[in-house]
Parts: C-alpha cells; sequence; structure tokens
C-alpha cells in the first residue's frame, strides 16, 4: 500500500492461483450477493476462455466476467477492467465484444460505447440483453 491507497493491478489470469482468485470474487458477486445458483456460476466455457483478475495489493477484487466486489464499485475498477478485456480481443486480431449485461448495468457499458441488441431473457435467474462493441 502506498500512502494509505492500495495498489490497483489487473492481469490475464495464467497460473492457476489468478485464475482461482477470479473465481472466488465471481463467487462472492454472483452467488453469494447476487444469489445466481452455484451449479450456474461457471460454465463449459470458463475452462477455454480468457479471465482476467484485478488485485488491490494482494487481495482480489474484481474478475472479468465482469464482477467487481461492492467496496470497490464506483472507483472505476468495472472501466479499467473491461479495457483490460478489450485489449485482450484486439489482441488475438477479434473485430467484435460481445456480452450479456444484466440490465441494471446497460447504462454502464453504454457509457463505454456498447450497444444492446434483442430483447431481455433470463440468465440465472437475472434479467439480461445482448450487447456489443467494434473494437477499433
Amino acid at each position: 500500500m502506498t500512502g494509505g491507497t492500495p495498489v490497483r493491478t489487473i492481469r490475464l489470469a495464467q497460473v492457476e492461483s489468478d485464475r482461482a482468485a477470479a473465481y472466488r470474487v465471481r463467487f462472492d458477486v454472483f452467488v453469494t450477493e447476487q444469489q445466481v445458483p452455484a451449479d450456474l456460476e461457471l460454465d463449459e466455457l470458463d475452462e477455454t476462455a480468457d479471465h482476467f483478475v484485478a488485485f488491490d495489493d494482494d487481495r482480489a477484487v474484481g474478475a472479468g466476467r465482469l464482477a467487481v466486489r461492492p467496496e470497490t464499485r464506483g472507483t472505476a475498477l468495472g472501466v479499467a477492467l473491461v479495457a483490460a478485456i478489450e485489449a485482450r480481443a484486439a489482441e488475438r486480431e477479434l473485430r467484435v465484444v460481445a456480452l450479456s449485461a444484466q440490465t441494471h448495468a446497460l447504462g454502464f457499458y453504454e457509457r463505454l460505447g456498447y450497444t444492446a441488441h434483442g430483447p431481455v431473457f433470463d440468465d440465472a435467474g437475472l434479467p439480461h440483453r445482448w450487447m456489443s462493441k467494434l473494437l477499433g
């Protein structure tokens, strides 16, 4: 910690300890806080997906499948995680990023340049919409 302010880092989870830290954040946010059934939180895509994890000092506070612990919301951590995910997509020469957003988060993603598509649908008991963004 520098002068009372935590040192924030965001990195691609390339080792098992980082992947486990990302999963813990997701479990805390989605299962514990939002009551998503635990058996629905991880899916078949998690095994091969790129995962990001954000740390304040050595404490995991955010993860890509965007989950941010309550105490770090409003600190631009979500914006930084989305930027890291978009940069990774660009490195992989992807032209579009698509996501399924909880409806309460639509405004957050719209401010980052995402556009909602299609109707609201249920995912794990929570209303979602598909969103996408062209990478430039």
